[in-house]
């Protein structure tokens, strides 16, 4: 188990979502999971990756005091709704985080809910930051059959959720997307990962042979 740097993070969630838009009493109402537990899925690099999945704990103590509901994580794009004035509520739950927003009468958030309630938009995502993570590795690191298996403990900071357009590749289950700075940085900590890997295995094979070449004396 090692901490991670408090670096924020985006994920863009398919598996499990259930994203649906009602009208009732005249309001516009937008419900989902941008979260789910323990469903394991491929973050592509491009040039690399691994595996990860929330554990359903990860949301024990986070700080989830001031959260919005966004547009595809646009800053530039109006906030659709709030934690803070009581227009987006956070349910934590056996499956996920589950998101109930009621949206205020603008043209923007017709606009939105409309795409919801067509199916044009119907992938949620959230931006957060991890403070406990655990790592392992499955097979050789270089191999073919390498894999690195990520599984997020505790979560830090919820930033925002928020509802995305369709994804580039269609009908494939898992889809990735984080700025370019995002994926320099997550660079960054792979390589700084792989070396704590490649220090442990040179300890263990010190180890091995020290423990042969005493093994010889005898």
């Amino acid at each position: 188990m090692m901490k991670d740097k408090k670096q924020k993070e985006l994920r863009l969630n398919l598996q499990g979502l259930e994203t649906r838009a009602d009208e009732a009493e005249g309001k516009m109402i937008i419900e989902g999971y941008p979260v789910v537990f323990d469903k394991e899925t491929y973050i592509d690099l491009g040039w690399d990756g691994w595996y990860e999945k929330i554990d359903r704990n990860a949301f024990e103590g986070a700080d989830m005091s001031d959260v919005a509901l966004k547009y595809n994580h646009d800053d530039s794009f109006l906030i659709l709704a709030r934690t803070r004035n009581d227009s987006l509520k956070l349910t934590i739950d056996e499956k996920g985080i589950f998101i109930h927003a009621e949206l205020i009468d603008t043209t923007t958030n017709r606009d939105v809910y409309k795409m919801v309630q067509s199916g044009l938009l119907k992938e949620g995502s959230f931006a957060f930051t991890v403070e406990e993570q655990e790592c392992h590795e499955v097979g050789m690191y270089g191999a073919d059959n390498y894999e690195m298996h990520r599984t997020i403990k505790k979560i830090g900071k919820l930033f925002d959720v928020a509802i995305c357009p369709n994804g580039a590749y269609g009908d494939l289950t898992e889809i990735y997307a984080r700025s370019y700075d995002l994926l320099e940085n997550e660079r960054k900590d792979k390589v700084e990962t792989l070396k704590r890997c490649n220090i442990l295995r040179l300890k263990n094979s010190n180890k091995i042979k020290i423990l042969k070449e005493k093994q010889s004396w005898q």
